[in-house]
């Protein structure tokens, strides 16, 4: 039986892992003791020896920190921060990617968990960059809407407080100076050699997630048939799913995969515009569920197990 340690079990992110996790008879989660929970040295006890598996629930700096005090160590690490996705040193955690990206997260000691606006976008972006559908230099958009949840704890509280500012109650586009974190995930892992105009949205509620890439025909080297072609066979499920038929009533719900832990990716539009949609939990495949799904296969497990799909 595998040992699993939660580093900020407290947070969004972690608690949606420990809830997919209680209960299974294939691990065991082990804990730092609270009067020692924030003392590096019991951390890198943890890390080497008290551990086989760790998932870093952390912020950036805290993330590398715990990464350093992994050296040497045997544990595999599952980073959910922003810090490592870009690091050849970490497998990409977003398995339906390639068979390359399956087997790289099987092997690895170190696994880097996509971010959430960025997994829709990856999702979207890289099959047609592989099939040769749009070329790496192509200037792509993205508007993402998400849930509150997405900001943790502090943005929890601020949507949930009683007496909350009444501009709250509209969506609120964020990342305006263009710079938003998840920027240089996008563009690396898709292989574009440009980063995109990335539009993310929070609205008044508490999870899921909608990614939507539009792209013009002229930016399309084959048909809109084809860009469906190639999400039919790459995305088969049992975790993402490729919808031919998605919209309800002619809209599209961002909360349609809240509280669960898969995606599901559509295309809309007309053979001038297309509209290419990845709709999930930012929690879900966009976090923790995402987390998990790596989890099992590293454990060699059902893929799908503690998963809600």
């Amino acid at each position: 039986m595998k040992r699993v340690f939660i580093d900020g079990s407290a947070g969004t992110t972690g608690l949606r892992i420990h809830q997919r996790l209680a209960g299974r008879e294939d691990i065991r989660l082990v804990t730092i003791p609270e009067a020692r929970r924030k003392d590096p040295a019991a951390k890198r006890e943890m890390l080497h020896g008290g551990c086989d598996i760790a998932f870093l629930c952390l912020p950036d700096d805290a993330a590398r920190q715990a990464v350093e005090l992994a050296g040497g160590s045997s544990a595999v690490l599952l980073d959910t921060s922003t810090a490592h996705r870009t690091d050849p040193c970490f497998a990409y955690g977003f398995p339906e990617l390639s068979a390359a990206h399956r087997e790289k997260i099987v092997s690895s000691r170190r696994i880097a968990v996509p971010g959430c606006h960025a997994s829709g976008f990856i999702a979207l972006v890289h099959p047609l960059v592989e099939a040769g559908l749009i070329a790496p230099d192509t200037a792509l958009t993205c508007f993402s809407l998400t849930g509150y949840s997405g900001g943790g704890k502090a943005m929890i509280a601020q949507y949930e407080a009683p007496d909350r500012d009444r501009l709250l109650d509209a969506p609120r586009q964020y990342g305006l100076t263009q710079n938003h974190k998840h920027l240089r995930e996008m563009a690396a892992v898709t292989g574009l050699t440009c980063e995109p105009v990335f539009c993310p949205v929070v609205g008044d509620f508490y999870s899921g997630m909608e990614v939507t890439v539009p792209l013009f025909d002229r930016d399309l080297r084959g048909t809109p048939a084809d860009v469906r072609r190639v999400y039919e066979e790459k995305y088969a499920g049992p975790v993402v799913r490729y919808a031919a038929q998605t919209e309800e009533n002619g809209f599209l719900s961002a909360g349609a995969m809240a509280g669960r832990d898969g995606m599901e990716v559509s295309v809309a539009g007309n053979d001038q515009r297309l509209l290419l949609t990845a709709r999930f939990d930012n929690l879900g495949k966009g976090a923790s569920g995402a987390a998990v799904q790596c989890l099992n296969l590293v454990l060699g497990a059902d893929e799908t197990c503690g998963l809600v799909l």
